[in-house]
This record gives C-alpha cells, sequence and structure tokens, in this order.
C-alpha cells in the first residue's frame, strides 16, 4: 500500500536493481578476468570501483565484511575541507578537500547537506583570531563557498547555540561545512557502481593473492556466507582496505613478509545524546581543548554527536573499544561549554572508528596522531599490486582519481578519460532540488528519488523505530544488499548508532523480515551482542 505522503509522486525513472545474494555470487565465480578487481568495500575502494565502472572498465569489487563496516561507517559525519589542516598550513589538502565537498553534495543532495558551525569566543582575541582564519578558509573555497564567515555577538551566539554556556561569552564566528550519513553515501556507492556495469560483493573475504609470473594475477576468496571458494581473475587488482592494507600487502610475493608496514592507525571516540544537549540545528565547534585538540558537538540525524578524539592504537578490531580515559575528556570538555554538562547517563549510543593515518616517515612512528599526514598515499609493488591508503571521506572521488591514474601510468590498465564522477549523480539523486537537514530525524527522505519505491513495499505504515518501517528493512534485503540485522540497523539504517538501546529492541523483528527475504541467517545474536557494546560507556 503506497504511503499517502508519498502517493502523489512519481516512481523513480529507474527501478532500484535486485541484489539476490546466490545471483550475485554465481556472476563471480563464472566471470572471464575482470580489468579491476577492488579488494575493500569502503569509501575509497567504492569510489575506485566507481569511477572505474563509468570509464568502462570490467570491475569487480569484493568487501569482507559489509560495505562500510570497518571504518567508513565511523566517521563524524562531516564533509569539510579541515579548519586544523588550515591551521598545520596544510592549503593543498584543504583546497582539494572544499572543493570535492561542493561534489558530494551536488552528486548526493540526499545524503549530504550544508550546516552551519559556531565557534564561541570567551576571550577577546578569539573571534578576531577565528574570524581571520574561517576567511582564509573561505577564500580556498573560492565558487565551492557554501556561505561567508561572520562575527556573531553575544545574543546571536547563544541564539545559534542555546545550550552553549553564557558565562563569561563574548560573541562568536559561524562559518559554513556540511553533513552527511557515512554508510548510506557508502550504499549509494556501491549501487552506482553496480549501475554502472560493477560487480560488488560485501561478505567475500580474500585469503590469498594469486601470482603468475611473478604478477599479481588475482586472488583466492572465500564466501563467509556459504563456505564456499571462489577464485577471481584480475589483469590489476587495488588494495583499498583502509587500516588494514598492511595485511594484504604482507601476502603479496611481489614484497616479501618483511614489508614495512605504512599504516599507524589512530581512534576516533563519539559519544551519542539527545538533540537537547544543543537545542538547535547549528554545530559546535571547539578550536582548542585542553590538550589542543578539535571537538565537535553536531547535531546528526536527531541526536547529538559529541566527539572526538585521536588516539594512537595497535587495535585492528572492526569493533574497537572506547577507552576510559577517552570518554572522559570528552564529557569533560564539554561540561566546559554547556550549560547541561552530559554525564555517562545521558549516553545512547557510543562508538569508534579507526583512522588509517600514513606513517610516511620513520620519525611518524612517535608522537601524536594528530600530526601525521590526513592526505593519501598510492603504492605498486614490484609485482603490480595497488595499495590506497590514508584519505579521508570528504576527497574519498578525488582519490580514486588518483588511484586509476597510477594504474594506468603502471600499465595496469589503459588510460581512459578521467573526471565523469565530478558530476555524477549517485543512486537516490535523481533530480533533487530541494535542500534536506541531515540534523533531522532520520527518514524516507534519506531515500531521495528511490522513496516511492520504500513506500510501496509492505510493511510501510509499520514502524518498528523512529524513522525505521517493515518495509525500509525488505528495501535494505531487496536492494541494498543487507544481509544481516547489523547490516540494517547499524548500516542501512543508523539506528545502532542513534540509539542502541531502541536498536536491540527492534533487533528481532528485523531477524524475522530478513529471514523471510533472504533465507539467510540474519545473525540476531551476533547483533545482541555489539548493540550492548555500543551501550557499554567505560
Amino acid at each position: 500500500m503506497t504511503d499517502p505522503a508519498t502517493s502523489t509522486q512519481s516512481p523513480a525513472r529507474v527501478e532500484p536493481a535486485a541484489t539476490v545474494r546466490a545471483e550475485l555470487v554465481q556472476r563471480l565465480s563464472q566471470a572471464d578476468p575482470f580489468d579491476l578487481l577492488v579488494i575493500g568495500g569502503g569509501a575509497t575502494g567504492l569510489s575506485v570501483a566507481l569511477d572505474a565502472a563509468v570509464r568502462g572498465h570490467r570491475v569487480a569489487l569484493l568487501e569482507s565484511h559489509d560495505f562500510a563496516e570497518g571504518t567508513s561507517s565511523k566517521a563524524t559525519k562531516l564533509l569539510h575541507g579541515g579548519v586544523r589542516y588550515l591551521a598545520q598550513g596544510n592549503v593543498h589538502l584543504v583546497r582539494e578537500a572544499l572543493r570535492e565537498r561542493t561534489a558530494l553534495m551536488r552528486n548526493a543532495p540526499h545524503l549530504a547537506a550544508a550546516l552551519a558551525f559556531v565557534m564561541p569566543a570567551y576571550r577577546l582575541w578569539e573571534r578576531p583570531l577565528y574570524g581571520f582564519g574561517l576567511r582564509l578558509y573561505d577564500a580556498l573555497a573560492g565558487t565551492a563557498s557554501i556561505a561567508p564567515t561572520r562575527s556573531l555577538s553575544r545574543l546571536q551566539t547563544l541564539q545559534a547555540l542555546p545550550a552553549i554556556r553564557p558565562q563569561g561569552l563574548i560573541g562568536g564566528v559561524q562559518f559554513w561545512d556540511a553533513q552527511f550519513d557515512d554508510a548510506r553515501l557508502a550504499i549509494a556507492l556501491a549501487r552506482t557502481a553496480s549501475r554502472h556495469g560493477a560487480l560488488v560483493l560485501n561478505r567475500v573475504e580474500v585469503s590469498s593473492l594469486l601470482h603468475d609470473n611473478g604478477r599479481v594475477s588475482g586472488v583466492q576468496a572465500i564466501d563467509r556466507i556459504s563456505g564456499r571458494s571462489l577464485e577471481v581473475r584480475a589483469r590489476c587488482v587495488v588494495n583499498a582496505t583502509g587500516v588494514w592494507v598492511d595485511h594484504l600487502r604482507q601476502l603479496d610475493g611481489g614484497v616479501g613478509p618483511s614489508v614495512a608496514p605504512i599504516v599507524r592507525p589512530s581512534q576516533g571516540v563519539h559519544l551519542v545524546l539527545d538533540a537537547e544537549v544543543l537545542s538547535g540545528k547549528q554545530a559546535l565547534l571547539v578550536p582548542r581543548t585542553a590538550d589542543g585538540r578539535v571537538m565537535f558537538a553536531v547535531p546528526w540525524l536527531g541526536k547529538t554527536i559529541l566527539g572526538t578524539t585521536d588516539t594512537p592504537t595497535a587495535s585492528l578490531d572492526h569493533e574497537p573499544r572506547p577507552l576510559h580515559e577517552e570518554v572522559e575528556f570528552l564529557l569533560r570538555e564539554a561540561a566546559h561549554c554547556l550549560t547541561r554538562p552530559p554525564t555517562r547517563a545521558d549516553v545512547r549510543s557510543i562508538w569508534v572508528g579507526l583512522r588509517p593515518l600514513v606513517a610516511a616517515t620513520p620519525g611518524a612512528e612517535r608522537g601524536a596522531t594528530g600530526r601525521i599526514s590526513r592526505e593519501h598515499t598510492v603504492l605498486v609493488s614490484a609485482s603490480g599490486l595497488v595499495t590506497v591508503t590514508g584519505g579521508k571521506w570528504t576527497t574519498c572521488r578525488a582519490m580514486a582519481e588518483d588511484v586509476l591514474a597510477c594504474c594506468e601510468r603502471a600499465q595496469l590498465l589503459p588510460a581512459r578519460a578521467a573526471g565523469a564522477t565530478r558530476t555524477l549523480p549517485l543512486v537516490g539523486a535523481g533530480n533533487a532540488s530541494s535542500t534536506i537537514s541531515l540534523a533531522d530525524e532520520p527518514g524516507l527522505h534519506l531515500y531521495g528519488d528511490e522513496a516511492p519505491w520504500v513506500a510501496q513495499l509492505p510493511g510501510a505504515h509499520s514502524v518498528l523505530a523512529p524513522g525505521l518501517s517493515e518495509a525500509m528493512v525488505r528495501f535494505a534485503a531487496r536492494h541494498e544488499y543487507a544481509l544481516t540485522v547489523g547490516d540494517v540497523l547499524a548500516r542501512r539504517s543508523r539506528l545502532l548508532f542513534l540509539d542502541a538501546a531502541l536498536a536491540e529492541r527492534a533487533a528481532a523483528r528485523v531477524a524475522a523480515l530478513l529471514q523471510e527475504e533472504t533465507g539467510i541467517d540474519p545473525q540476531l545474536e551476533t547483533f545482541l551482542g555489539l548493540a550492548r557494546q555500543y551501550l557499554d560507556v567505560p
């Protein structure tokens, strides 16, 4: 039955493609050698697969877990040039990121939107200093600027951030960046790549690299759902596994077992609180906390994200644990600037993202990870394995162009015209003309021009949790590669990230719907353990 709220809309011109697991695996097993095989289904890998497919290459992508499950679903949800990188003098990175911010907002207007930030000033020198730096930020953006930076009076600052501490407040500075839904953007990239001919599969794990005459020629992989062994051949293999790239490099016979690691991971903790923490739709940015780091309080999907830390870590778990001192740091810094300091009892969910920071020099093995480059690195081994790591969500499209340019220089792929993805609408974008707010609660608007298709599925009026209907679960299973409860509640819906207790309560019904749709074990118990972890505030 069609949702009355969308019944007057015409369905999207392109019917959503089915993502039937058995059919995709069968296609992979029977395929001739691909031009390009991408290993890793995060922001970078998906962007490489999309760009290559658009250029006309035969492309496959394999992800060992779910798309964006490792790190790309655990970002701070900001598309930004990097104000702190400007302070470090990294003008090139800032200028590139500002340009790419605009491209992502244009190509996925249903998943990325402008967001105003306010820096409060409590000292006389802060407002002119912040204003000068942020106007330089505007100048670097040029035509990509969203809106001009402006100084705020004390009253204007309190109106923008009603929950800010008023004692000693002099005023503030407002500037503009953007925010997005990282996991849903990853799914949009995967589906758009598929629409352009790429074969993308989650939960297929690469177990070894294949070599012919000392050159990488493909992979041996295992379908983690059926246990089936798969051999996939390709002319060019790209290692885009983020913080895990060094593991795959160790498997490459072209470099040997003594290869030096190129990634030094750090972790960032995020606390999710109710919207009342900010009581508005503008974000708070504290440019310098007690230890010199940056802290954000960002309205997102009806909640407030408080983050982030930047702590060196040796853990490469897909679900790393927050440290007690990281949580203490965030709560303590928030208490300094908010009228009602949040406590552990206010935390609705807590999650940790890893960052694949490039340890480009021996000196990078020591010291704070905040000083390590956020720029990406592309390497080609003696056997022809192409490895890309570093970077960030905002620049993933440009990173993909760099990877393919490297493949062409190494004569692993034939040269073809670049740049088509700069203005390529992603699945769901349609002809969207109105902007959305990612500060609003989730709903059908996040599906863009595919919303009518969702609304026509069974269960459109059966609400499992705010912003999640049975129809959305069915759509995830039929068209968005979702197989497990975690796929749905963590990444197709963001309920686990927004309110882990609500996600825990919705899990059994989601599992039943997935079982009905796919016939595959939805891994309910695994998800319930994960939900408890997201509720466990150390």
